[in-house]
C-alpha cells in the first residue's frame, strides 16, 4: 500500500514532522512554500494532505490543482485563509485545531484587560522616556467589576473562569450557551443589550459571521456605560474600528485593547496612535506552548484521517473517531449505494428525502451516513458531488432532508431506508450490511429482495405473469450478455414484481429497448454502481 503524502507549506514544529513520519505518512517539509502561490499550485497535485498555518492561502485556484488532495489541516483555529466552499465542492476535508491555543488566547485577553485597567504600556513608555508621571496614570481595580464576555465557547469560558478567579462578576452573551452550562461555569447568561449596559470590561470571543460582523458598532457603543473598556482578541471585523475611535475621543470608552484588526497585517489603522489604545500584532496564539500544541494536534488529526478515516475538528464534515471509522465504513458504502439507486431512478425534481436508521446503525454517526446518501442520490443528476459537498448542494437546491432514528422494527440488526419524494411520486429503498461486511438491498418499493450491488444491473418493474422471466433471459442471452446474478421479488402472485439482474459488461441501448417492449414490463433501466 502506498504511503499517503503530506505537504507542510508553513513553519510547523519539527515535532509535527516527526509525528507524520512515525505514523507512516510521507512528509515534505517546505516551510516557506506557502508564500509562493504559483509554486504551490504547481506541485499541490502530488499530495494527499496539506498542513498549513496562516501564511499559506489555500485559494480556489490552488484547490482546483489539488487533484489528489483529501485533507487540509490548519494548525490553529482560524480558517480564513482556506476557501472552504471550493474545498468542500472538491470533497476535501478541512480541519482546524480549535483547542490547541485556547488557553494562550484567553490569557492574552486577560493580560490586555489588566494592562488597560492600569495603563501599563503608557506608563512603561513614559517611565523609560525619563519621566516620572506617577500621578498621571490613575488606573482602576478589577476586583468587583463586571466582565462581559461576548461568546462563551471554549476560549470565552476560559476567560470567564480567569475573571472569576480575579474576583470579578462575569456575565455572558451567547445564544448557544445553555442555562445549565452557564451555571456550571459560574456565569450569568444575559442578552446582549443587558451586557452592554452593565459591563465595566467587555471582551469578545465569537467567530466572525454575517450575524456577528460589527456586533460592536456605534449603536452598541451608545448602550454601554460610560468608562467601559473594550478588548478584542477574537476576529477583526467584530468591531467598527472608527466608531470605537470616536467613542474614545468622547471618553465614552475609557480604553480599548485590540489584538486583531479588519485588515491584517495592519500596517496602519485608525486605532493606532490613540493614547488610550493598546495594540498587539495578532499575538493570541503566540506562545511556545500553543504553537507546539496546534502543530502536534494537526499532525495527529491528519494522520488519523489519511490512515484510518477518522475525522476530528473538521469544518465541513461530521467528526468520526478512530473506533467508529471501521464500523461506519461499510454503512457509508451502503448509504451511498442506496442513494445512488434512488437517484438513478429519479427523473424529476426531488422535494424531500427521508432517511430512516433502524437498530444498531441508528447509534452511529448518522450525519456522515446522511452525507453519503445525499452524495449517491445527487451524483446521477449533478455529476461532481461528493460526501463532503452533498449536504450543501442539497440545501442550495431547496431539498428537505429528514433523518429518523428508531429501534429495530424488522428482522435486521441494522436497516437504512431512503425515501425520495418528487412532484410525481414517492419511492423507498432499504438496505443492510450482513456479517460479511457487504451492503445488500433488501427492499425496493415495499417488495422484499436480497441482492448485492453489482457494477452493472438491469432494474425491471413488471407484472408477475408466467413467461416473463424466460423472455427476459432469452433477450439477454441472444445479445451475448452474461447474467451474474438474478434476483426476483413480488408483492403477491400476479401483482407488481421486480427483477434485479447483475450483468457482465455494458447493456446496449437497443437491448434495453427490447426489454422495455416486453408486454409485462412497466419500467426497465440500467443502474451502475
Amino acid at each position: 500500500m502506498t504511503k499517503p503524502k503530506v505537504l507542510i507549506s508553513d513553519a510547523l514544529s519539527p515535532a509535527a514532522v516527526q509525528i507524520f513520519k512515525d505514523r507512516g505518512v510521507e512528509v515534505d517539509f517546505q516551510p516557506n512554500l506557502g508564500k509562493d502561490k504559483d509554486k504551490l499550485a504547481e506541485i499541490i497535485g502530488n499530495y494527499d494532505g496539506l498542513a498549513i498555518r496562516s501564511a499559506t492561502k489555500a485559494t480556489a485556484k490552488i484547490i482546483d490543482k489539488a487533484t489528489n488532495l483529501k485533507v487540509i489541516g490548519r494548525a490553529g483555529i482560524g480558517v480564513d485563509n482556506v476557501e472552504i466552499p471550493a474545498a468542500t465542492a472538491k470533497g476535501i476535508i478541512v480541519m482546524n485545531t480549535p483547542f490547541g491555543n485556547s488557553i494562550t488566547t484567553a490569557e492574552h485577553a486577560i493580560t490586555l484587560m489588566l494592562a488597560l485597567a492600569r495603563e501599563i504600556p503608557q506608563a512603561d513608555a513614559s517611565t523609560q522616556a525619563g519621566k516620572w508621571e506617577k500621578n498621571r496614570f490613575m488606573g482602576v481595580e478589577i476586583t468587583g467589576k463586571v466582565l462581559g464576555v461576548v461568546g462563551c465557547g471554549n476560549i470565552g469560558s476560559i476567560v470567564a473562569d480567569r475573571g472569576l478567579g480575579l474576583r470579578m462578576k462575569v456575565i455572558a452573551y451567547d445564544p448557544f450557551l445553555s442555562p445549565e452550562r452557564a451555571k456550571d461555569i459560574g456565569v450569568e447568561k444575559v442578552e446582549l443589550d443587558d451586557l452592554l449596559r452593565r459591563a465595566d470590561f467587555i471582551t469578545l470571543h465569537t467567530p466572525l459571521t454575517e450575524k456577528t460582523r460589527n456586533i460592536i458598532d456605534a449603536s452598541a457603543i451608545a448602550k454601554m456605560k460610560k468608562g467601559v473598556r473594550l478588548i478584542n482578541c477574537a476576529r477583526g471585523g467584530l468591531v467598527d474600528e472608527q466608531a470605537v475611535v470616536e467613542a474614545l475621543n468622547s471618553k465614552h470608552i475609557a480604553g480599548a485593547a485590540f489584538d486583531v484588526f479588519v485588515e491584517e497585517p495592519a500596517n496602519s489603522n485608525v486605532l493606532f496612535g490613540h493614547p488610550n489604545v493598546i495594540c498587539t500584532p495578532h499575538l493570541g496564539a503566540s506562545t511556545t506552548e500553543a504553537q507546539e500544541n496546534v502543530a502536534l494536534q494537526v499532525a495527529e488529526q491528519m494522520s488519523d484521517y489519511l490512515l484510518s478515516g477518522a475525522i476530528s475538528n473538521a469544518i465541513n464534515f461530521p467528526s468520526i473517531t478512530a473506533e467508529e471509522a471501521p464500523k461506519l465504513k461499510p454503512f457509508i458504502a451502503l448509504a451511498e449505494k442506496l442513494g445512488s439507486f434512488a437517484g438513478q431512478l429519479t427523473e424529476t425534481g426531488i422535494s424531500k428525502v427521508t432517511i430512516t436508521y433502524e437498530g444498531h446503525v441508528a447509534e452511529m454517526k448518522i450525519k456522515a451516513l446522511t452525507s453519503a446518501v445525499l452524495s449517491g442520490l445527487l451524483r446521477p443528476m449533478l455529476g461532481e458531488v461528493n460526501v463532503v459537498s452533498a449536504p450543501v448542494v442539497a440545501k442550495e437546491r431547496g431539498m428537505v432532508v429528514d433523518e429518523v432514528t428508531r429501534a429495530a422494527q424488522s428482522d435486521y440488526e441494522s436497516l437504512i431506508t431512503v425515501t425520495v419524494a418528487t412532484e410525481r411520486q414517492e419511492r423507498s429503498v432499504s438496505g443492510t450490511v450482513y456479517h460479511d461486511g457487504k451492503p445488500r438491498l433488501v427492499d425496493i418499493k415495499g417488495i422484499r429482495v436480497d441482492a448485492e450491488f453489482g457494477k452493472s444491473m438491469i432494474y425491471v418493474t413488471n407484472e408477475d405473469k408466467p413467461g416473463f422471466i424466460g423472455k427476459f433471459a432469452s433477450l439477454l442471452g441472444d445479445a451475448k450478455i452474461n447474467i451474474a446474478t438474478f434476483h426476483l421479488g413480488r408483492v403477491e402472485q400476479g401483482g407488481d414484481a421486480i427483477a434485479l439482474v447483475e450483468v457482465d459488461g455494458a447493456v446496449p441501448a437497443d437491448v434495453l429497448a427490447k426489454v422495455q417492449a416486453l408486454p409485462q414490463v412497466k419500467q426497465a433501466k440500467v443502474l451502475t454502481f
